[in-house]
């Protein structure tokens, strides 16, 4: 079992950035997927980004693309999210999420995965 805690998030003006982290319990972090998803008020939870377990493929949103970059570091348990020119729609609630590795199927959906963390608030004015 893997704990997710996640930090940065907090309130930005269009154009600008943020870098979220998402810091996991547990000696296997390597061995899980990871990605982080968004849920907006009024509005379900959505993929925004994975990455595999070694770091060398991700997966974006057409939103996102161009955007935002995910990466980790295995060494420090750490998945990040880089989010720049930010726009008043990401304004959201981010949610970093692990997913156990042999599981088949796709990355995209909420319900691939097994962990979440309990979230951090990412406000973006215009």
């Amino acid at each position: 079992q893997v704990q997710l805690v996640e930090s940065g998030g907090g309130l930005v003006q269009a154009g600008g950035s943020l870098r979220l982290s998402c810091a996991a319990s547990g000696r296997t972090f390597s061995s899980y997927r990871m990605g982080w998803f968004r849920q907006a008020p009024g509005k379900e939870r959505e993929f925004v980004t994975t990455i595999s377990t070694g770091g060398g493929g991700t997966n974006y949103a057409d939103s996102v693309k161009g955007r935002f970059t995910i990466s980790r570091d295995n060494a420090k348990n750490t998945v990040y999210l880089q989010m720049n020119s930010l726009k008043p729609e990401d304004t959201a609630v981010y949610y970093c999420a692990a997913r156990r590795m042999g599981r088949s199927g796709s990355f995209y959906s909420t319900g691939d995965y097994d962990y979440w963390g309990q979230g951090t608030q990412v406000t973006v004015s215009s």
